[in-house]
């Protein structure tokens, strides 16, 4: 049991905001001493572990690509585009992309957006500018990370929920394969699959609700700004 000291190490850590990669590193050194492993050991663990999910360093070549799609005025006609819609708040258009990264996510397209993919470079300003569109003023620094961090729930909320929905999903195959092994049941990807559809529509309920509920806390939010500071009053909007 002394092994988990380890674990000890990360709520340490994360508890004292230190650096994620440093604190799980040092963790994972502070296991392989603790589990009698000989420091060439660890060193080796480490490798077989970045090399069994070297699939999660994509994100450096992916970084680049946005960088140079950001640098042509990616962000600005994303922005553009959206304020041409009349009726689209911010509320609205993120429950939009709450269901469609939701659906897609339940037939196993998992990395066709995601925050460096698609909410950094367009969700996020789309919903800044419905949000300004439809408050009709500009939005306060404060307000403005507010809808970045609905934006980004939006996505992780749509795809935590809607993954589990698919069969072949690394979660599902992972429970299946440790309750088999280890209680001896017979149990399917399909059965985990069938219970995690109401589990997503639930989220998509709840999630929704609250996406659409962002409106009229702008609003809210806004008008207390303009009176705390004198500036114009956001135009009222038909809800």
């Amino acid at each position: 049991m002394i092994v988990l000291l380890g674990v000890v190490v990360v709520i340490l850590g994360f508890a004292t905001r230190r650096n994620p990669v440093l604190v799980v590193g040092v963790a994972g050194i502070v296991t392989g001493l603790l589990g009698m492993l000989s420091p060439w050991e660890v060193l080796a663990a480490f490798g077989r572990s970045f090399a069994d999910s070297r699939s999660v360093t994509v994100f450096v070549i992916v970084l680049p690509v946005i960088g140079l799609l950001e640098r042509y005025g990616l962000r600005e006609q994303a922005r553009r585009l959206i304020g041409r819609l009349a009726g689209l708040s911010a509320g609205r258009f993120l429950t939009v992309y709450l269901l469609a990264r939701q659906v897609t996510a339940a037939f196993g397209l998992n990395n066709i957006a995601g925050p460096a993919q698609t909410v950094r470079p367009l969700v996020a300003p789309m919903a800044e500018a419905a949000a300004e569109r439809s408050t009709g003023a500009p939005l306060p620094e404060r307000l403005r990370e507010k809808v970045r961090s609905y934006a980004a729930s939006a996505d992780n909320v749509g795809l935590f929920f809607g993954e589990d929905c698919f069969i072949a999903i690394g979660s599902i195959l992972l429970i299946t394969g440790f309750v088999n092994s280890t209680y001896h049941q017979n149990l399917e990807p399909t059965q985990l699959a069938l219970w995690a559809i109401p589990v997503a529509v639930c989220a998509l309920l709840v999630h929704g609700a609250r996406l659409l509920l962002l409106d009229r806390q702008l609003q809210r939010d806004m008008a207390l700004a303009a009176a705390e500071h004198d500036l114009p009053r956001p135009k009222e909007t038909n809800k």
